[in-house]
């Protein structure tokens, strides 16, 4: 996709990541519309992108509301008469927790932020896309949790993220080939919700170009550490020391698989 004379709409677009990748689509000509519950961090990333010479549009946006995405995509089509991406990128961590010991209240407003909100924006901006003529791309931002655990004691944390590779991928099956779909999964990066360690993490600017690079070249996995590949292979291993035991492949072992029999299915259905 090139950039130049689109309409971006990122939720979460006023801080870190989401502020980041508005900074360099900007850049390129993008028309950026910001969603952002908090109205200081609104006008400050407002002002921010002014300054840069992008065309901004920003909202107050909490994306755990339905109304408020349906809002949101109202304005921006109001303002700039058609979106052409969408970033679904708000999301909230939680403390650090064991599963058992994990407040319910943080582990459902994870959810609520993280793959409701996502979901709500998918589901929003999916279906006006549709309804719209020409190319049209929905990225949503998962993580390095959504392929592994990157810390024991952020369970809900990761659940999200991981729910949000399923959702992505159902939806990536259901558009059409002209609304293409992808996942951005960044590991650490300095932003908001590392701002007590952000000196470690990777600098916003710097992944938000590698973000941005795979955005040009519509690809479905938006990866950046190459140090994940690390954990990404520990999984694999794992999983196929398992069923190379128990289920090991066979001639016509396709008998019970659900993509197999699909065809089937929806005939008996």
């Amino acid at each position: 996709m090139d950039f130049n004379g689109k309409t971006v709409v990122i939720t979460g677009g006023a801080t870190g990541i989401g502020f980041a990748v508005a900074k360099a689509l900007g850049g390129d000509g993008s028309r950026i519309v910001i969603g952002e519950p908090r109205r200081e961090k609104l006008d400050e990333a407002a002002e921010a992108l002014a300054k840069l010479g992008i065309d901004c549009l920003a909202v107050e946006c909490d994306v755990t509301d339905l109304a408020q995405v349906e809002a949101l995509a109202d304005a921006a089509w109001e303002r700039f008469d058609r979106v052409d991406v969408v970033m679904n990128n708000a999301g909230v961590g939680m403390p650090f927790s064991t599963v058992m010991e994990s407040s319910l209240d943080d582990v459902r407003a994870v959810f609520d932020v993280n793959f409701f909100g996502v979901w709500y924006g998918c589901r929003v901006f999916g279906q006006r896309f549709l309804e719209q003529d020409g190319e049209a791309a929905i990225y949503n931002t998962g993580s390095e949790n959504s392929l592994f655990l990157s810390d024991p004691n952020i369970a809900a944390y990761a659940a999200s993220k991981h729910a949000v590779l399923a959702l992505t991928e159902a939806l990536r099956e259901q558009m059409p080939d002209r609304i293409h779909v992808g996942l951005i999964m960044p590991g650490f990066v300095s932003s908001e919700m590392t701002a007590e360690v952000a000196h470690l993490g990777m600098d916003a600017d710097v992944y938000a170009a590698k973000v941005v690079e795979q955005m040009r070249n519509d690809e479905e996995f938006i990866v950046s550490h190459p140090y994940h590949m690390v954990h990404v292979q520990d999984r694999y291993d794992r999983l196929s020391r398992a069923y190379a035991t128990y289920a090991p492949r066979y001639e016509g072992d396709d008998e019970h698989d659900y993509r197999t029999l699909l065809p089937k299915l929806m005939g008996e259905a």
